[in-house]
C-alpha cells in the first residue's frame, strides 16, 4: 500500500510537471527568439534617419560600427556595409516597400525599406541562430532541475503520508497476530486516519470480550470442583464400607485419579496464556499410566507389550496433560476392542530432541476421519483422540492415526524436547 501511494504521488506530479514546464520551456524559447529579433530591429530603427540625409561614406562608416551585421541596399549603386548579395526578400522588399522576416540556414534574415527623396533603401540583417536560441538550453535545464527536485520533494511527502497511513495498519496486524498468539492483553493504539482509528477500538473491544468470555469460561471450569466434591466424598464413604480391602484401595484409587484429573483441568483453564507449561519426563510418564492400565489389561486377558527407554525424556508438556493423552489413547483401546485384543506401547527418542509416543493394537482399527473432534462411530463422545491431538499440538508436535503394520490402529504421538531454562 505505502508503495501504490507513493507511485500514485509520483505519476501525478510529474503528469501536474510536465503539463506546466513543457509550454513554459517553449515559451521561454519563443521569448528568446522574440529579444533577438527585437534588439536587431532596433539597431535598424537606429539608422534609419541617416538614410538620405547622409553621404555614402558616412552611412558606411556608421553602418559598420553597429553590433550588427548590417546591409544597406540602395536604390542604385554598391551595398553599404555588410557585404551582401540581394536576396528575394531585398527584392520583394524594394518592390512592395514592406517589411519582411525570413528564416533562413544562417539565421533569421531581416529587411526593412526605407523611402528617402522618392527612392526606396533596404536595410538588411541576419541574426544568427545561435542569438535566437542564446540561454534557452541553460533556462530548460534549470526548469528541469526544479522538476525534479518537485518530483522528490512529492516522494518525500508521500512516503511521510504513507508512512502515516500504513505505520497504524501495521500495527493493527501485528496486534492481531498476538492475539492469535493468546496474548489478550495485546490493545492497538489509536492511531492513523479515522477509519483506521475505528478498526483499532474495534479490535480492542473484541479483544475485551474475548477476555471476559474466557474469564467466564475458566470460572465456570473452576466450579466444578465444588460440583464434584460430594459426589467424591460419597464414593469414597462407599469404599470406606466396603469389606474387601482390594476392591476398597481400587475404588479409592480411582476416586482420587478423578480429583486429581478435575484439579487439573481446573488448573489448566486458570493458567495465563503466557505461562510456559512445566516440562514432564515422558519415561515416567509412560511408564505409571502403562503399569495402572495393565491391571485392567490382565483382568480382560490383554496382552500389554511395551518399550521404554532407560533414560529420561523431557518433552515440552504438563505431566498431567501427557497423562490424559495417553489414557484417551489407552482407553480408546479398551472401550473399542473386543477382551483379549493385544495393544503396545512405545516410547522412543525423536530425531532433534523430544519423544515420540506409540499406541498400537490388533483391532479392527478405525478411519482416518475418527480424529476429528466429535467423530465416533461406537455411540461415544469421539473427543478421546483430540484430547490427544490437542495434548500434542501444545507440546510442540502432531498426532498421527492410521493402520499398524501387522493390522488393526495405530495412533503415534509426537512431542517437542523441553526448552532449557537459561
Amino acid at each position: 500500500m505505502r508503495r501504490r501511494l507513493i507511485l500514485l504521488v509520483a505519476a501525478t506530479t510529474c503528469l501536474v510537471l510536465i503539463a506546466f514546464l513543457v509550454p513554459l520551456a517553449l515559451l521561454i524559447r519563443q521569448v528568446t527568439e522574440d529579444r533577438a529579433v527585437g534588439r536587431a530591429d532596433d539597431v535598424l530603427q537606429a539608422i534609419v534617419p541617416q538614410i538620405g540625409t547622409s553621404d555614402p561614406a558616412s552611412l558606411a562608416l556608421t553602418v559598420e560600427g553597429l553590433p550588427l551585421p548590417v546591409s544597406v541596399f540602395p536604390p542604385d549603386g554598391p551595398v553599404l556595409g555588410q557585404a551582401a548579395e540581394r536576396t528575394p526578400a531585398v527584392r520583394l522588399a524594394q518592390l512592395t516597400a514592406r517589411s519582411f522576416t525570413v528564416d533562413t540556414d544562417a539565421g533569421r534574415e531581416i529587411v526593412v525599406p526605407v523611402l528617402s527623396g522618392g527612392k526606396t533603401y533596404v536595410l538588411r540583417t541576419v541574426v544568427p541562430a545561435d542569438r535566437l536560441t542564446s540561454g534557452v538550453a541553460r533556462s530548460w535545464l534549470v526548469l528541469a532541475g526544479l522538476g525534479l527536485a518537485l518530483v522528490a520533494l512529492g516522494l518525500v511527502v508521500a512516503d511521510r503520508l504513507a508512512r502515516s497511513i500504513v505505520a497504524p495498519i501495521a500495527d493493527l496486524s501485528a496486534v492481531s497476530h498476538r492475539l492469535a498468539r493468546a496474548e489478550l492483553t495485546a490493545r492497538a493504539g489509536p492511531g492513523g486516519p479515522r477509519e483506521v482509528r475505528e478498526v483499532a477500538t474495534a479490535l480492542n473491544h473484541l479483544a475485551g470480550r474475548i477476555q471476559d468470555l474466557l474469564r467466564e469460561e475458566r470460572e465456570q471450569v473452576a466450579d466444578l470442583s465444588h460440583r464434584l466434591r460430594t459426589p467424591l466424598t460419597a464414593l469414597r464413604l462407599e469404599a470406606e464400607s466396603l469389606r474387601d480391602e482390594d476392591e476398597a484401595a481400587r475404588v479409592s484409587a480411582a476416586a482420587d485419579s478423578i480429583e486429581r484429573a478435575v484439579t487439573a483441568v481446573i488448573q489448566q483453564a486458570r493458567r495465563r496464556g503466557g505461562d510456559r507449561a512445566p516440562a514432564a519426563d515422558a519415561t515416567a510418564v509412560v511408564a505409571a499410566r502403562v503399569a495402572f492400565w495393565t491391571v485392567l489389561a490382565e483382568d480382560t486377558d490383554r496382552e500389554v507389550r511395551r518399550e521404554l527407554p532407560s533414560a529420561p525424556l523431557p518433552v515440552a508438556l504438563p505431566a498431567d496433560d501427557l497423562a490424559a493423552a495417553l489414557d484417551a489413547l489407552l482407553g480408546n483401546v479398551f472401550a473399542h476392542t473386543p477382551d483379549g485384543t493385544g495393544l503396545a506401547v512405545s516410547l522412543a527418542a525423536r530425531p532433534g530432541g523430544g519423544a515420540v509416543l506409540t499406541v498400537t493394537d490388533s483391532g479392527p482399527g478405525f478411519p482416518a476421519e475418527a480424529s476429528r473432534r466429535g467423530s465416533s462411530g461406537s455411540g461415544s463422545t469421539g473427543l478421546g483422540l483430540d484430547i490427544a491431538r490437542r495434548a500434542a499440538e501444545a507440546g510442540g508436535g502432531a498426532l498421527h492415526v492410521g493402520a499398524a503394520p501387522g493390522g488393526g490402529a495405530e495412533v503415534r504421538l509426537e512431542l517437542a524436547a523441553a526448552l532449557t531454562r537459561s
